[in-house]
Order: C-alpha cells, then sequence, then structure tokens
C-alpha cells in the first residue's frame, strides 16, 4: 500500500505537475525537475510592491508557488477600515506597518518561506536595492506609485548598438490592479513589452471639481473634503505643502471636512473616505483581490521557471455581471520615454553636475525639477536626505565628464520631480549623456535635444 503524502509533498502536489512535467507551451528554456524547483527556492528574488488588499494576496500565493526569498514594501499603518479585505490582518495589528505584520502573518503559516519587510516609502530604497530581485511584483493602488516603479524596473535595461534589448537587463514586473468588481493583471518586459508608461492612456484621469462648486455649492461629501484639502488648507497653512501619508495632516482635512459637512447638512464624510477623495484610492473587494492575485502569482511563476508562455500582456477582469475575462496584446511605444533607450543630451566636458542639473529643469522632454543623479550605482548628488546632500554636494562644481570617468558617452539616472496633469510626482529617467569632442564624436542629430 502506497505511503500517505506528507503534507509538504501534498502543498506541492499540483506545483510540481508544472515544474516536473514538460509541455507544448512551456518556453524555450524550460527544463522540467527537480533541480528547477530548488532553484526557483534558491535563487528567485521576489519584490512584493504594497500590502494592502491585492500585497496580502500576492505575499501569500507566492509563498505558495515554492518561492523562498520575499520582500515586501509599504509605507503604511494597519487601519480598521482594512480588516474587511485584508485578510492577514487583526483587530490588535491596528496602527502596525503593514508589511512587517503581513511579513510575520506568511511566515508564521507557510514553512520555509523568508519574507524580509521594509517599512518605507518606495522612493526611500536606492537603485542598488532594487536590483537584486529577479523579478518585481506590484499590488499598488496608485498610478503615482505604479509610474514610479516602472520607471525604476526601466532604469536597468540597456540597449545594444542596433537599439536592441540586452535580455541580463531586463527587470520583468506583474501588475494587478482591482477596482470593485473589475480588475486588471498584466506583464511588462522592458524592452519587449510596453510598460506602464507606454499605456498610461489606459488610465482615466482623475475627476476634478470646479472650485467655485467647492468653495460655494457643495453638495457632496467628496466636495466637503475637496474644499478642506484643495481651498481650507493653504488658507491655514500658507506656504506650508499639504502631505497625503502624513496621519495629522489627513486628519486635518478630515476633521474640516466634516465641520463642512455639518454646516451645509451633507452626510457620508469619514476618515476613509477622506483617504479615499485625496489620495485617489479606489473601491476594492477581496473576491476580486484574490482572483487578480492568482493570475500575478501564476504570471511571476512562469516568467521565473518558463513552464508555460507568459501572458500577452494585459488581462482584464469584469465580475460585476456574470463573469467576463479577456486578453489584449498592447504594442511598445517605440519612442516612450522611461523603457526606450533613453533621452538623449549632448554636453561640452566642461559642464558642472550643477549646470547639467539646471538643464534637466528645462528641457522639454524632461522638465525635472530638484534631480539627484547617479551613476552606475554611484551616488553623484543626492538632493536628500540632508546628510547625503552635504557629502555629495563638492561634487556640484566638477564637470559631470570628470565625475562619470571622462568616459566619451554613457548613461546617468536622474531622479526628481515633474510635473503631470497639474500634479507633481516623483520619478526616475535614464538619460544618454554624449560627450561633444571626445573621440571623434562629433555634433549629433538631435533635434529637440540639448
Amino acid at each position: 500500500m502506497a505511503a500517505e503524502p506528507t503534507a509538504q509533498e501534498s502543498r506541492s502536489r499540483d506545483l510540481d505537475k508544472l515544474l516536473l512535467r514538460p509541455g507544448n507551451l512551456v518556453g524555450p528554456t524550460f527544463e522540467p525537475g527537480p533541480a528547477l524547483r530548488d532553484d526557483l527556492k534558491e535563487y528567485g528574488r521576489v519584490l512584493v510592491v504594497g500590502a494592502g488588499g491585492l500585497g496580502c494576496e500576492l505575499l501569500k500565493d507566492l509563498a505558495l508557488s515554492g518561492f523562498r526569498k520575499l520582500e515586501v514594501i509599504d509605507m503604511d499603518r494597519i487601519e480598521v477600515s482594512n480588516l474587511n479585505r485584508q485578510f492577514l490582518f487583526r483587530l490588535e495589528d491596528v496602527g502596525k506597518p503593514k508589511a512587517e505584520v503581513a511579513a510575520k502573518r506568511v511566515i508564521e503559516r507557510v514553512s520555509g518561506v523568508n519574507i524580509v519587510p521594509h517599512f518605507c516609502r518606495i522612493e526611500d530604497k536606492e537603485l542598488e536595492f532594487y536590483s537584486k530581485f529577479s523579478i518585481i511584483a506590484l499590488g499598488l493602488d496608485s498610478i503615482e506609485a505604479r509610474s514610479y516603479i516602472n520607471s525604476v524596473a526601466c532604469s536597468f535595461l540597456e540597449y545594444d548598438s542596433d537599439d536592441s534589448a540586452l535580455e541580463e537587463t531586463i527587470k520583468p514586473m506583474v501588475d494587478g490592479g482591482t477596482e470593485g468588481f473589475q480588475g486588471h493583471a498584466r506583464v511588462i518586459v522592458p524592452g519587449v513589452t510596453p510598460c506602464f508608461e507606454c499605456t498610461i492612456w489606459l488610465f482615466p484621469p482623475q475627476v476634478k471639481f470646479p472650485l467655485c462648486t467647492l468653495a460655494e455649492t457643495p453638495r457632496t461629501a467628496a466636495h466637503c473634503i475637496e474644499y478642506a484639502h484643495l481651498i481650507k488648507w493653504d488658507e491655514v497653512h500658507s506656504g506650508k505643502a499639504f502631505d497625503p501619508d502624513d496621519p495629522e495632516h489627513m486628519k486635518w482635512v478630515y476633521n474640516e471636512a466634516t465641520k463642512r459637512a455639518e454646516l451645509f447638512g451633507i452626510p457620508g464624510v469619514t476618515y476613509s473616505l477622506t483617504q479615499g477623495v485625496v489620495k485617489n484610492i479606489i473601491p476594492a473587494i477581496a473576491s476580486t483581490n484574490a482572483i487578480i492575485s492568482a493570475a500575478c502569482a501564476l504570471e511571476t511563476l512562469k516568467i521565473l521557471s518558463g513552464c508555460s508562455k507568459t501572458l500577452s500582456n494585459y488581462l482584464t477582469y469584469n465580475g460585476a455581471e456574470g463573469l467576463h475575462t479577456k486578453v489584449t496584446e498592447f504594442v511598445k511605444d517605440k519612442d516612450c520615454l522611461v523603457c526606450g533607450p533613453g533621452v538623449l543630451i549632448q554636453l561640452d566636458t566642461s559642464i558642472t553636475l550643477e549646470k547639467f542639473i539646471d538643464l534637466l529643469k528645462d528641457h522639454p522632454k524632461l522638465l525635472l525639477s530638484k534631480a539627484s543623479i547617479t551613476h552606475r550605482g554611484k551616488s553623484l548628488y543626492m538632493q536628500a536626505p540632508p546628510v547625503l546632500e552635504e557629502m555629495t554636494r563638492s561634487n556640484l562644481s566638477i564637470p559631470l565628464f570628470d565625475l562619470i570617468g571622462k568616459i566619451p558617452k554613457d548613461v546617468v539616472h536622474a531622479t526628481g520631480t515633474t510635473t503631470k496633469n497639474d500634479k507633481k510626482t516623483s520619478c526616475l529617467r535614464k538619460l544618454r549623456v554624449v560627450f561633444k569632442g571626445v573621440d571623434g564624436i562629433a555634433d549629433m542629430d538631435t533635434a529637440g535635444e540639448t
């Protein structure tokens, strides 16, 4: 009589069917066998960005899919309103960092998995941090955060002389998103498939309210919240920027919105709604999160193992009336500023780093302010934190040509802020700098370039 399978064998049974057997839809590099399963455990490093409703599901699914080296990054703390759909959290966890609690709960339930939490902003991490991962899985509810991580992943991308992406520099991403009973899962392979920026038009513009309505005739709870956010804040805190990630700032807006709602007899202002309006947070349903997370986890497994062809390249799900799924293959934008070869900038060898940073402010394709500059992982100048700014300040007076080792042409990365749809956002741009008159490099035909 055959021995009963152990709990671990039972758990990996379906996974083994994918990794241990050949098939007709596998990738070109797929080699089935126990060695592949062991390699995923040993070398497959996955970063989960976001530990909310979708992020919790992703952590759980990836751990149960055989990945043993996971990390998760999230800047938020747990709130009572999270508990109805973010299943890793309990009432006693309210106020604690999401990333830390989510990692702890999955480690408790899945034996052998190691999850490192990071309670911080995604912008606080250096490029070197993101470079160590095999793939990045996104469980975000913000367009700005997606755009930033997309630019980070694309910054590692290098091209050959024919402007073809070098495979060893590709940092793949899997992105999921949900809104009510709808959701999407997409595969982003920089340089091969369209990146997030290539298809930014897929996201509808944020709803904007006329200021006259907010100031004079509010009719909804959202009007009261936006009045406190856009008008009252500036009146009371003249010159002080509103930080949507500061709990004290958000609480102030909520209190002011409540007062205004009471004045006009408008119900419905809550703290969670205030967060949703100010930060443009979309509603979430647990079952939709689970479905989209499953699709994302499967694509992650397919990309790293080659056990099947990957999604091509955008899946949409609609469960509002019945169930409908569709896969659409979008096309890469060859002129994309983010996943393309980079913005070409011609410079004299005498241009100092400070002058170079000033040029980025007025460059028609960049309009990048408060830029921090890195070259091959080395910080040439950092705007923040103050200790790094002080350490790198002396480089501002040195020619960029000297700082990068007098190389005639190379790639540098600039991180700063740009304005998009009247809103300042963090971004990272890849810049191809070419120094004129060095090693026979003559002026190039770069219309519109600096």
